[in-house]
């Protein structure tokens, strides 16, 4: 945890102007999720109206997700260097003027810039946020139920994308799915100012360039070469060259990081203590976690049960609105009961609601074969991931809080990344292998086996919990 940017501690929650600091980094990290997928269910009108060919579309939405989790490890380190206060209003200025470009947009080089300038602004609003939670909440038990706000706003805010692109578009205009974070994000700016108005800056140490070239650009290039497995052969050129890429600018980043770097962005002793290297290995393994679940499931109720975009929007509604409530309970058990006893719980809850959910075929009735899984699972979820980030965050040393939520950040995106592409990658081969099926039922197959993939990830996720601090608490 951070303390040279922090006013004198208090024990507990913030008082006074700092009880906004809460809302405020859940709103942040609302904000940061909702643009991840609100602008899908916009991009027929948006390649409508700019002429985008079907290759360049996609970027509309890669280049935000790119963006946002190969800038986070600099994103994490500029909180450090310049105080959490400074790294989110620069991220929320810099996050409204790229969707008010977004918005303004007139031809598709314009709207794709602003989406790798949103995804920026993004990386440095996420990171902000857990360090300012880090920072404001120094009692285990307030700390737990801060991180489960975060995490809940964080889910609702993507299940919220499909419905609120939709409603957006059709009511108004795919422009207004940007503009309408410019008022938002301007409201934000000028309660992060009077909220954290009595931190001070970080320390004045140079930022580590040659790190942050090599691991943002191996990021990006690992990430992007993986996503593309979901749609061609490992082996093929697409994959394969960007994949190689990002592994050998990641070896070269934790050589300089080891041992060229006077003041590395990612301090490798980090990994040395437990709570830190365990609870961002098991951030990774979660995110197949969270592809299977809204991903797929999504999929399912479009291509199987025959649903549109906003009906299986409203359709996972009831998962988000159960996860949002599970979140908020994970809070307070954290320190009573410990992470281990709440992994172990989600690995159940995965474990009987994916394989439930694997059950499911074209005939399925979604109230008895989808709704009920679902719930199941956005339990699990909503108990395991704020645990995992309380855990993963809670032992950052001084003065590295912001690194430290980067790095949890990034294992998450990261580890949904490839979940993705693994995952697609099982679907189609099952699919394929069904040759005597209705496609609806070839379809069905591939994703029930996703489902019990995703539900022996959950056990697998479980057992490892025991690498975890055995503390209760989250310090």
């Amino acid at each position: 945890m951070t303390s040279t940017d922090t006013a004198p501690r208090r024990a507990g929650s913030p008082a006074g102007p700092a009880r906004l600091v809460l809302p405020l980094a859940c709103a942040a990290q609302f904000m940061v999720i909702l643009d991840a997928s609100i602008v899908n269910v916009a991009l027929p009108s948006v390649r409508a109206d700019l002429g985008f060919t079907a290759t360049g579309l996609a970027w509309v939405v890669n280049g935000y997700l790119l963006a946002f989790a190969g800038f986070m490890l600099p994103g994490g380190r500029a909180a450090d260097l310049f105080g959490p206060r400074r790294a989110l209003v620069a991220g929320l200025a810099l996050f409204s003027a790229a969707s008010l470009a977004g918005g303004l947009a007139a031809a598709p080089e314009i709207l794709v810039a602003a989406r790798l300038a949103q995804g920026m602004g993004a990386a440095l609003m996420a990171p902000a946020t857990l360090a300012v939670i880090n920072t404001f909440f120094t009692e285990p038990g307030a700390r737990a139920r801060a991180f489960g706000a975060w995490s809940a706003a964080g889910g609702v805010g993507g299940m919220a994308g499909a419905l609120a692109g939709g409603a957006i578009t059709t009511g108004l205009s795919w422009r207004w799915v940007f503009l309408v974070n410019v008022p938002i994000g301007a409201a934000l700016i000028a309660v992060a100012l009077v909220s954290l108005a009595r931190t001070r800056s970080g320390r004045r140490d140079s930022l580590d360039l040659t790190g942050a070239v090599t691991g943002t650009a191996g990021l990006a290039g690992l990430i992007y070469g993986i996503t593309q497995g979901a749609e061609h052969a490992w082996t093929s050129p697409r994959v394969a060259v960007p994949v190689a890429a990002g592994v050998i600018l990641l070896a070269a980043f934790v050589a300089v990081e080891a041992r060229f770097a006077a003041r590395p962005m990612v301090p490798l002793r980090l990994f040395r203590i437990r709570g830190i290297a365990a609870g961002n290995g098991l951030l990774l393994l979660f995110g197949g976690i969270t592809i299977a679940m809204w991903y797929f499931t999504s999929l399912f109720l479009q291509n199987v049960l025959g649903f549109s975009a906003l009906s299986a929007g409203l359709g996972q509604t009831p998962a988000a609105v159960t996860f949002m409530l599970a979140a908020r309970w994970a809070g307070p058990l954290l320190p009573r009961i410990g992470a281990r006893l709440l992994l172990a719980a989600g690995g159940a809850l995965f474990l009987a609601g994916f394989g439930w959910l694997s059950l499911a075929g074209a005939g399925t009735a979604y109230l008895t074969g989808v709704l009920g899984p679902t719930l199941l699972v956005a339990v699990g979820i909503g108990l395991t991931f704020p645990t995992l980030m309380a855990v993963a965050t809670a032992d950052a040393p001084e003065g590295d809080a912001g690194v430290v939520g980067g790095l949890a950040n990034t294992a998450g995106q990261a580890g949904g990344s490839i979940g993705l592409a693994v995952l697609a990658t099982a679907a189609g081969s099952r699919a394929a292998a069904e040759t005597g099926a209705s496609p609806a039922e070839a379809l069905a197959s591939g994703y029930g086996l996703v489902f019990l993939m995703a539900a022996g990830i959950g056990v697998v996720l479980a057992a490892l919990g025991v690498l975890l601090p055995s503390h209760r608490h989250t310090r």
